[in-house]
């Protein structure tokens, strides 16, 4: 009799809503998407507060990796240590971050899409502005919950002296909701955010004054404001996103195309690649050769071309066909 009652006949679409709505909502609050206070996913908030808690901060010397990583594991985040890794390098590399949160030393991979070196031989640190982040959290000043195995507390938010949100950007997707917002001057941010405290009523055309748009960590050059307007104000918007090029005589009466600057989240060698592939193809005559002089002084994509070549019309042609190019879709 005790058996019969335990088990109960549902429909299976409610079973189906019930489970699955359970599980949406796990992934929407704590896996995919950023808090909009402090701008951080759960993996990332782990990461910062267990560096903080083991002293690993930007006053202190470098520790290994794998030391912050299995912190992490041990004491926050019961997850695979290489997505635990991933992220936290993801943290310091200053073409993916406005303001790396983590300071890194060794091989945190590179604009060409190489891995970065294994947790074993890389040190890792908080940067100075992650402080800001964390300042003030052993005063009572965010709510602490007990981690998985009710060993500790943790943070459910970072007490976030900025708005790291807009500041950093953020990317995610998860069950019916996803998210894209780019990366803003800190400075811009900051300027806008105490004119607003000041005047609460603000319009966006006020705060546009500060904020002129996104500024991206790789630079180029962002093409009309009517996406960036388009954005702020609904949340959603489209913007074109352009390298910064220049025309460069050479010797021989010949012309160079030099990219200084490429669109945000963009893979450097995949693109020289695909603008050797067109040269190769002959897709458009005139380019003779395409060489990536990138060294610690910046970066560089130099595009030779033929005597008597049209420079204007092929670039036209490479931001049309290449990623020197790309359109940003902005979802806030």
């Amino acid at each position: 009799m005790a058996n019969k009652e335990r088990i109960r006949e549902m429909p299976l679409e409610q079973v189906m809503g019930e489970r699955f709505g359970r599980y949406s909502k796990y992934i929407i609050q704590e896996r995919a998407l950023p808090d909009i206070r402090d701008g951080l996913k759960p993996v990332q908030r782990r990461i910062l507060y267990a560096m903080y808690q083991d002293g690993n901060t930007f006053d202190k010397p470098f520790k290994k990796a794998a030391k912050a990583v299995g912190n992490i594991m041990g004491n926050f985040h019961p997850h695979g240590d290489s997505s635990i890794y991933g992220a936290l390098v993801h943290l310091s590399q200053d073409w993916k971050m406005r303001e790396p949160l983590v300071e890194m030393h060794g091989n945190n991979g590179s604009m060409d899409g190489d891995s970065p070196a294994a947790m074993r031989y890389t040190e890792s640190r908080l940067s100075k502005i992650s402080n800001l982040l964390l300042q003030d959290i052993d005063k009572n000043t965010v709510n602490m919950v007990l981690n998985f195995d009710d060993t500790e507390y943790e943070p459910t938010v970072l007490p976030a002296q900025f708005p790291n949100l807009l500041v950093n950007g953020s990317t995610g997707i998860s069950a019916g909701y996803a998210t894209e917002i780019p990366p803003h001057n800190l400075a811009e941010v900051i300027d806008a955010t105490i004119y607003l405290l000041k005047h609460p009523e603000a319009s966006l055309e006020d705060l546009m004054q500060f904020v002129k748009g996104p500024d991206f960590p790789t630079g180029a050059v962002i093409m009309g404001t009517k996406g960036i307007k388009e954005a702020y104000q609904t949340g959603r918007g489209r913007i074109q996103v352009r390298a910064k090029t220049s025309i460069q005589e050479i010797r021989g009466h010949r012309q160079e195309i030099v990219a200084t600057e490429i669109p945000f989240d963009v893979n450097k060698a995949l693109l020289v690649k695909k603008i050797d592939e067109i040269r190769l193809n002959k897709e458009i005559d005139g380019i003779a050769e395409v060489r990536d002089e990138t060294d610690r002084h910046g970066l560089s994509i130099v595009i030779e071309l033929k005597k008597n070549a049209d420079a204007e019309n092929i670039l036209n042609y490479l931001f049309k066909n290449t990623d020197l190019q790309v359109s940003y879709n902005f979802n806030m």
